[in-house]
Parts: structure tokens; C-alpha cells; sequence
């Protein structure tokens, strides 16, 4: 593990969550209609087994939420690319609730550095109950827009999107930005000289959270 003192980075204090699941996952039952035009993405959402719904807001919750950030304008839809569209098997995709010890599992995200993250496995969307859970320092509480922002980045890596920096100070993060460890491109900079992440550059850029590939768009409804 590399040691590290980034502050943003750090778990907010707050929720309890469970620490370890059980190691595999469950399929939410559910499917909906096609949402975008260009290519076609199916997905289903999963919770890993032995994680407590209270933690999460419950199956239909959870789900819910991932289906209206997939299907909002200001998310990858609304740039005319791709579609998405939920199914119940075979999916091109996986979005993943999981327990923190089975996100550093080495197959799956691993714990290189000592702050917790989120990941895209082959086809699986790994997102860190941890995280979902307390956030992250940068959105100051805002539990809504972390959850947002954490599928649609981890999302982006689906469509083998790499990391960037900060373009402009005081502008809005571009979605792959590694808002969960914070929005100063120095900060960044350190996670990824050390981990081979990127090339953001040390130039003391800061900008602000943003959950949305999109963000220009009208929210969906």
C-alpha cells in the first residue's frame, strides 16, 4: 500500500456501512426501455450479497437511482453517442454495490493506495459501498451528486475513457476527473505518479464537483 496524505481524499465521517460482503452479487429484477441514440449499452444493477438494504436505501432505491442517472440528458445519453438500455441477463455491463473488502480484492479494484475507490472490472462497474455510503470531502454532503457523478465516471470507463485534470480553475470538473479524491490537480497529480493512473499535471488548477458528462443539458425528469 502506498502511504499518502491528501485530505480530500480522506472518507468522510458519517453512515454506517457493511464491511465485508459475501463475495458475489445479486441481479435487481428489473428492465426498462431503450434511453439515447447510438450504440446500444445494456446494463443491470446488482448489490452484493450480505449488504444490509438499510445501508443503501433498499433494492428499488438503489436501482432507481442508477436508472435515472443513466437515462438523464445531462448524462452520457444526452451527447448523442450512446444509448442505454436495463435488462434482466446478459448485459454488456454491471453496475455493482459492493462491500469495501471485496472492492480491494486484487481481482477486482485492489487497495494500492489507502483511500477508497471505485472501479470498472472487465464488465463489472465496481462502486465502493464505502463511498456510497459517506461521499467524498470534495461534494461537502451532497450525497445525491456523488452518487450521480460516481456511476456516470465509473460509467465512462465502460467506453474506455481515461482520467483528466482540471481544465480551468473555478469551471466545472470534467466527469472523469477523479473528483473522489478531490478537484486540485495537484492532489491528483500525486495519486497518479504514484499509482500510473494519468497525466494530470501539477499546475495548481482547482475546479468545481460536477456530476454529469453533460452538464449544460436540462435535468431529467
Amino acid at each position: 500500500m502506498v502511504e499518502l496524505d491528501i485530505p480530500t481524499a480522506e472518507l468522510p465521517g458519517g453512515a454506517a456501512f457493511t464491511k465485508t460482503g459475501k463475495g458475489d452479487w445479486r441481479v435487481l429484477p428489473g428492465s426498462g426501455k431503450k434511453v439515447g441514440s447510438g450504440r446500444l449499452y445494456t446494463y443491470t444493477v446488482e448489490v452484493e450479497n450480505g449488504i444490509d438494504p438499510a445501508e443503501y436505501g433498499g433494492d428499488a432505491t438503489f436501482a432507481g437511482l442508477v436508472d435515472r442517472t443513466l437515462s438523464d440528458p445531462r448524462g452520457w445519453t444526452g451527447l448523442g453517442e450512446v444509448a442505454f438500455q436495463r435488462v434482466a441477463s446478459d448485459p454488456d455491463f454491471k453496475v455493482s454495490l459492493t462491500s469495501p473488502d471485496t472492492t480491494h480484492r486484487p481481482d477486482m479494484c485492489g487497495f494500492t493506495i489507502k483511500y477508497e475507490s471505485s472501479c470498472v472490472i472487465h464488465d463489472r462497474v465496481v462502486l465502493n459501498l464505502a463511498r456510497w455510503a459517506r461521499g467524498a470531502v470534495a461534494f461537502e454532503g451532497d450525497q445525491l451528486a456523488y452518487r450521480q457523478y460516481v456511476i456516470n465516471h465509473e460509467v465512462g470507463h465502460v467506453f474506455d475513457l481515461r482520467h483528466v485534470g482540471c481544465g480551468k480553475s473555478g469551471e466545472l470538473a470534467p466527469v472523469m476527473m477523479q473528483q473522489t479524491f478531490g478537484v486540485a490537480n495537484d492532489y491528483v497529480h500525486q495519486l497518479n505518479q504514484l499509482t500510473g493512473g494519468g497525466g494530470v499535471p501539477k499546475d495548481g488548477k482547482v475546479c468545481r464537483v460536477n456530476a454529469w458528462p453533460n452538464p449544460q443539458a436540462q435535468p431529467g425528469q
